[in-house]
Order: structure tokens, then C-alpha cells, then sequence
């Protein structure tokens, strides 16, 4: 299915085939699945375990070292620092709007939110806790997570599933509505600017919304293949073809250098750019996206109305209160190593 999905992708990005394109305001409130539906006790138990280093061994690495709401939902380095100053693989994605991707991580290996906070946990380089009873048995020993866990489960309930359901629910509400691109579409055309206008029908006329579609523009949830086209001289700059994407999980050659579609919100806040952090600026990006994945050398001109646009996709914030985390008086739960 993957497969079918990402040549039918292909298909659509070489296609001339000019198709007046929906353009779609961000909804208010994430979808829900069906078995973790929101609760005020439960966001608030996930926002205490997003915002915990207690939950990486060295008690020095939370979700949020990656992934910071403070900042535009990532850390803006090209590789993540874990445990013990070891650097991730990619670039960190932002964790705002994650709640409208189809699949989570760059290469899709996780299939919802509550899937993609059970990895970095335990994962050796990012927060390299042995593995999953280790970490509940860490929590237990909190009597404040106790308690959250009760609240927001009932007894008996600090668990790994409900630990990464109530993270889950937290991040669902990491949403940026009401973008001046959001503005305009629903009738407010004096949201935008001349030159953000004329990069919004770029976008378009280019063929970009073939993969960032929808109202996060990150497309249906197929995975498209990065770089379309070979490029001696960028691959010898930026290093893409380093990370196969999805065949590191697939093992199937045919899956080489598909990635799942990032969002284009905020994405004025998330330099570096790309999986590999190799971009250092959204120009730049703009540019090998237009050789890459269209094989056109865009014109400065048109390079400066895409990037005007893209920063028109930068939304209004929640605000963010740091949570009070469970305290452990008299002792600490992450000794310094012998």
C-alpha cells in the first residue's frame, strides 16, 4: 500500500495536469481517536510526562529537549542531543500540528501519536531508559504521578499504554490556528501581502499542493520520494541520499528515499531544514525543493513570493504554563553514574 501510495505521488507531482486547488483553513480542535478521547486530568498527566527528563536515564532529557513548545515544536539543530550529549540521526520535526500527520517520525514508522510516544523513551541515543517497565517503575515510585495517573485513569492505571495515551492527548493540543494564511481564506483578504499572494499562486501553479496538501499541508498521509530528481551538486552539498527513509524500516528497495510529507506549518520557526538538518535557511530549502522534487531553477524573484507565503502559514500559539512536576523530597531517582 505504501508503494502504491508513493507512486501515485509521483505520478501526481509530474503531471501538467493544472486542477483548481481547495485551499483549507486549520481546524480549531485535533481529531480524537476514539479510544483516547481528551480529558482536562489526562492533558494535564501528558504535559507533566512531556515536560519530564525523568524519563531518560541520565534525568537530563524530556520530550520537550527535542521537541520544545517554547520554540516552533523542535529544537532548530540539525541533529538532537540525547543522553549523554550522543546526536540523533535527523533533524527533531515539530511537534505542533502533529496531531493532523497521518503517520509520525520522518520515515512514518509510527502509526498515531500514542505509537510515537512510546519510541524516544527508549530509544539508546534519544532518552535510553532500558525499556518500559523500568520507566513505570520509575513513575510508581512517584507518589505524585500516583495520583495524576488515578485522576485521569482511575486505579490501577499507571501503565505504559495510558502513560503514552495521556502524552498523546497533551500533544493534541498543540494546535496553531488562525494564521494570516488562515485569515484569508476564510475571507479576510487583507490578511496577506502582495508578495504572499503572488507565493501562494506559486505554490500552486508550481504544483507543491500535489504533496503539501490539506489543511496542515502535509498531504494525506502517502509518502513522497526526496529528492524526484538526482543532483550531483546537491547531494555533494546536503547529503540526502545518506538516509534510505522509509526503507530503513520497510528493508525493501523500492522504498528507498521515501519520507513522509512534513507539514509546512510554522515552518518559518524550524530551521535547519529537511531530515538531515542540512539547510540552514527557508530560502535555501525553497530552492533545492524547486530543483529536487520539480527540477526547475525557481528565480530569486519567485524564491522571495514562496517564502513570504510560507511565512503567512506561521499560526497563533496556545499559551503554555509549565507544569508543576511530582516532587520526590529527600532524594532523587537519577543518581550520577559511578
Amino acid at each position: 500500500m505504501l508503494k502504491i501510495r508513493a507512486l501515485i505521488s509521483g505520478l501526481l507531482l509530474a503531471s501538467s495536469v493544472s486542477v483548481a486547488y481547495a485551499w483549507e483553513a486549520l481546524p480549531e480542535k485535533a481529531p480524537e481517536p476514539a479510544n483516547n478521547p481528551g480529558s482536562a486530568d489526562k492533558i494535564a498527566l501528558g504535559q507533566m510526562l512531556y515536560h519530564d527528563p525523568r524519563l531518560s536515564s541520565t534525568g537530563t532529557v524530556s520530550c520537550s529537549s527535542c521537541h520544545n513548545t517554547m520554540l516552533g515544536g523542535e529544537d532548530n539543530r540539525a541533529n538532537s542531543i540525547g543522553v549523554g550529549a550522543q546526536k540523533g540521526g535527523r533533524s527533531a520535526p515539530t511537534v505542533w500540528n502533529a496531531a493532523f500527520n497521518a503517520v509520525q517520525f520522518w520515515d512514518g514508522r509510527a502509526a498515531t501519536l500514542e505509537d510515537q510516544a512510546a519510541g524516544p523513551v527508549t530509544n539508546p541515543i534519544e532518552m535510553g531508559m532500558k525499556n518500559w517497565d523500568e520507566v513505570i517503575n520509575r513513575l510508581k515510585s512517584i507518589e505524585g504521578y500516583q495520583v495524576a495517573f488515578e485522576n485521569a485513569f482511575g486505579s490501577d492505571a499507571l501503565t505504559k499504554e495510558n502513560a503514552t495515551k495521556a502524552i498523546a492527548a497533551y500533544e493534541r493540543t498543540l494546535i496553531t490556528p488562525n494564521s494570516p494564511y488562515d485569515k484569508y481564506v476564510k475571507g479576510d483578504k487583507s490578511a496577506l501581502t502582495e508578495a504572499q499572494v503572488r507565493g501562494m499562486q506559486k505554490v500552486e501553479e508550481l504544483g507543491c499542493t500535489s504533496c503539501h496538501s490539506g489543511p496542515a499541508f502535509n498531504g494525506p498521509g502517502a509518502f513522497r520520494k526526496f529528492p524526484m530528481y538526482s543532483n550531483g551538486g546537491i547531494e555533494a552539498q546536503y547529503h540526502f541520499g545518506k538516509d534510505k527513509g522509509l526503507a530503513e524500516v520497510t528493508k525493501k528497495a523500492d522504498d528507498d528515499h521515501f519520507w513522509k510529507v512534513p507539514t509546512l506549518r510554522n515552518i518559518a520557526l524550524t530551521a535547519p531544514y529537511f531530515h538531515n538538518g542540512s539547510v540552514p535557511t527557508l530560502e535555501l530549502a525553497v530552492k533545492v525543493m524547486g530543483k529536487s522534487q520539480l527540477n526547475k531553477d525557481l528565480s530569486n524573484e519567485e524564491i522571495s513570493d514562496i517564502v513570504a507565503f510560507l511565512n503567512a502559514l506561521t499560526g497563533e500559539f496556545p499559551k503554555q504554563s509549565m507544569p508543576l512536576l511530582p516532587r520526590t523530597p529527600g532524594t532523587t531517582l537519577t543518581p550520577a553514574p559511578l
